[in-house]
């Protein structure tokens, strides 16, 4: 077996950058999906780093995605905006979209952003935890193409349909975070089981046939399916109407019907909210009166790790953050070589 490659940061980034360059994307586009792609990678997010640039050159190449698309925001009531992607990426709007939705937030104590035609290919972390960075409490929630069975049948209609939430810290601390699909797993996860031969935990999938598997390639043939049964498929109900049918986009089996199957992102939406906790308890929405509120939060936090073994959500993720800034990251030579392949154009 070949040894995988490593690579710093700044050179995830740049190489990244040199990719999307090489297929006519905007310097705009380029660097917010190359932010995008870095931070996962530094976080040890695998399935939404540099094994996710294929799939973004792939939807470039097929013409599907426009890469240098102009994010256009819409001011559609006090409390919402909407960020019209034009064909592009999200990563982009979100950036766009981000300042318009925090001073919503900020004047009214709570602000939805509606993001439209857009194709989201990443981990949704970023976005809620760049708000919470700025005292605000942030949900996001995306869907995608069909791929996992409602409760109790056995062929894709939902997405994976994740759900992002961050809670601001005081003191220093970096944001509560918690990010995961409402599928068993990110199908990211089942793809890369697959490249690297290796068979999925019993309970991600079921077969073309309905059958329970642990075969990825079955899995992603049949259907992935939702966390906890009954209970994670409503989630992922939820999610497909305030993404689809709230903001007037696109359904998960809708955005798959008119997909062209490039292996990129699916075009649809992302809704999210972003809440100042400073206004939720009759206070001014002052500085000091958001810092009780983070205090006390800080109490169910100390109970938790005060349990043998529990964590917070991404407590994972931020001690990867502080260990590959020196030591960088790995990524398989097979990948590599194929990130080389795209460089060249």
């Amino acid at each position: 077996m070949s040894e995988p490659a490593r690579l710093t940061l700044d050179e995830v980034h740049a190489l990244a950058m040199e990719i999307f360059a090489a297929h006519g994307l905007s310097e705009d586009q380029a660097t917010a999906v190359a932010d995008t792609v870095t931070a996962a990678e530094r976080d040890d997010c695998k399935s939404h780093g540099l094994f996710r640039v294929p799939g973004y050159m792939a939807s470039v190449k097929s013409g599907k995605v426009t890469p240098d698309a102009v994010p256009a925001v819409h001011h559609l009531a006090p409390g919402v905006v909407q960020v019209d992607a034009r064909n592009g990426f999200a990563p982009l709007a979100l950036k766009v979209g981000r300042e318009p939705l925090a001073g919503k937030a900020r004047e009214q104590g709570i602000a939805v952003l509606a993001l439209v035609n857009g194709y989201h290919f990443a981990a949704l972390w970023p976005e809620t935890e760049a708000l919470a960075e700025q005292g605000l409490v942030a949900f996001a929630c995306t869907s995608y193409m069909p791929c996992v069975a409602p409760a109790g049948g056995t062929r894709p209609l939902y997405g994976t349909n994740p759900i992002a939430f961050s809670w601001p810290r005081g003191e220093g601390k970096p944001p509560m975070v918690f990010d995961q699909a409402t599928a068993a797993s990110a199908r990211g996860e089942i793809m890369i089981h697959e490249r690297d031969g290796k068979p999925i935990p019993e309970g991600w999938a079921i077969d073309p046939d309905g059958n329970p598997t642990t075969d990825p390639a079955a899995g992603l043939a049949g259907a992935q399916l939702p966390f906890g049964g009954y209970k994670g498929a409503a989630v992922a109900l939820m999610v497909e109407l305030l993404a689809g049918a709230l903001i007037g986009d696109a359904f998960s089996y809708e955005a798959g019907g008119r997909d062209n199957g490039d292996g990129g992102p699916s075009k649809g939406g992302e809704f999210m909210f972003a809440i100042d906790p400073a206004r939720c308890t009759g206070g001014d929405g002052s500085d000091e009166g958001r810092a009780a509120q983070l205090a006390h939060a800080e109490g169910i936090f100390e109970k938790i790790l005060e349990q043998d073994g529990a964590r917070l959500p991404s407590d994972r993720r931020y001690e990867a953050r502080r260990r590959t800034p020196a030591e960088g990251i790995t990524i398989p030579r097979s990948l590599y070589d194929a990130l080389m392949e795209l460089k060249a154009g």
